[in-house]
C-alpha cells in the first residue's frame, strides 16, 4: 500500500516511516519542513498548496506545531491551515484514506479528569492554542468528503522524542526542575510509547472498517512525579531537593506567560501552565474502544521506559 506521511521530519511522522518500512508491504513517501537526505522524501510547507509526484492510498497527516507556546498565528498556520491544504491535495488525488494525528489535549480543563472517552466533551475553552487549533484541525477532517480516521495520542514518548522527557531532563540536570506538591495524591497520566502509537496508525490505515474518532495510550496509567524520579536514578540525575507547591507554581507560569506575551523576542517562558498542569492534574483515559477495534499497545509501557531509558543512555548529554 502506498502511504504518504506529512510532518515525516518530526518525531511522530519519522518513526511512523521507520516502522511501515521495517513492517514490509508498505510504499512509503514522507513530507516534512526540514531538508532531509532521505530517499523518498520531500521538503515541503504543507501549510501552502503543495503537490507531489506520489498518488498514496492512504494519508498520515502528522505535521503539526506541537508545543505549549507560540503565537496564535503560527498554531492557525500548522495546525489548521495545514489540515486544510492536505485535505485539499487528497480531494485532487481521488480521496485517500485520510488519519489525521489529533491530540488528547483537545479534552483537557485545569482540573482532574479520569476516564475519558471519545464521547467526553471537548470545549468550548481550551487549556491552550495548540489544544484548541488541534480540534479546529479535527473538525476539517470530519468534512473530509473520503474515509477519515481522528486518533488522539497521549503523551508520546521514546527514543527520538525531542519534546516530551527531554525538556524534563534538561531541567532535572541542570538543577531547574522542582518536586511539585499537591494537596493531595500525585498527578496520574497516561503514556503512549512511540512504537505502540506507530503500530496503532498503521493498523488503522490497513483495516478499511477503522473509521472515526480514538484516543490512544498504552492502557497503564502512571503518577508522573513518581516515574520521573525512577527514570531520574536510571539515569543518575540527583532527584529535586526544591519542592514547589503546583499552586504556586501555576501562578508563577501565569506571571511568566504575560510577561512574555508583552515581550515576545523573549521567546517561549521557562514554565508554562500546561506544562505545570502535567504534575498538577490527573488525565486519565477509558480507551475500551480502540482495544477493541485496533488490540492491545504492541510494546507494554514498562518495556517502552526500559528502552527510552537505555536510548537516553547512549545521548552524549546522559
Amino acid at each position: 500500500m502506498k502511504l504518504l506521511v506529512t510532518g515525516a521530519s518530526g518525531f511522530v511522522g519519522g518513526k511512523l516511516i521507520e516502522r511501515a518500512r521495517t513492517a514490509g508491504g508498505w510504499e512509503t513517501f514522507g513530507v516534512g519542513r526540514r531538508p532531509l537526505a532521505e530517499r523518498d522524501y520531500a521538503s515541503a510547507d504543507v501549510s501552502r498548496p503543495f503537490n507531489l509526484n506520489f498518488d498514496p492510498e492512504i494519508v498520515v497527516h502528522a505535521a503539526a506545531r506541537s508545543s505549549p507556546w507560540g503565537s496564535r498565528a503560527e498554531f492557525m498556520r500548522h495546525n489548521v491551515e495545514a489540515t486544510r491544504r492536505v485535505i485539499e491535495f487528497c480531494e485532487r488525488r481521488g480521496r485517500p484514506k485520510l488519519i489525521y494525528i489529533s491530540s488528547s489535549s483537545v479534552f483537557y480543563r485545569n482540573e482532574h479528569q479520569f476516564d475519558l472517552t471519545e464521547a467526553s466533551p471537548i470545549g468550548p475553552a481550551f487549556v491552550n492554542t495548540y489544544a484548541e487549533t488541534k480540534f479546529l484541525g479535527e473538525q476539517l477532517v470530519r468534512g473530509y468528503a473520503g474515509p477519515w480516521v481522528i486518533l488522539r495520542p497521549r503523551a508520546v514518548f521514546g527514543p527520538g522524542d525531542t519534546v516530551l522527557f527531554p525538556r524534563i531532563l534538561t531541567a532535572a540536570r541542570a538543577g531547574r526542575l522542582p518536586h511539585f506538591t499537591t494537596d493531595g495524591p500525585s498527578a496520574r497520566g497516561d503514556l503512549i510509547y512511540i512504537d505502540s502509537l506507530s503500530d496503532y496508525i498503521l493498523r488503522a490505515a490497513r483495516d478499511p472498517a477503522i473509521a472515526g474518532d480514538f484516543n490512544l495510550t498504552n492502557a497503564e496509567p502512571v503518577a508522573i512525579m513518581e516515574l520521573l524520579l525512577e527514570i531520574f536514578r536510571e539515569l543518575g540525575i540527583p532527584p529535586p531537593t526544591r519542592r514547589l507547591p503546583v499552586r504556586r507554581a501555576l501562578a508563577l507560569a501565569g506571571a511568566l506567560e504575560a510577561v512574555y506575551r508583552a515581550l515576545p523576542f523573549l521567546g517561549e517562558p521557562p514554565i508554562t501552565r500546561f506544562g505545570v498542569g502535567v504534575f498538577a492534574y490527573s488525565k486519565t483515559f477509558d480507551v475500551r474502544k480502540s482495544l477493541a477495534a485496533l488490540g492491545p499497545p504492541s510494546v507494554p509501557l514498562r518495556e517502552g521506559i526500559a528502552r527510552f531509558i537505555a536510548w537516553q543512555r547512549e545521548q552524549p548529554e546522559s
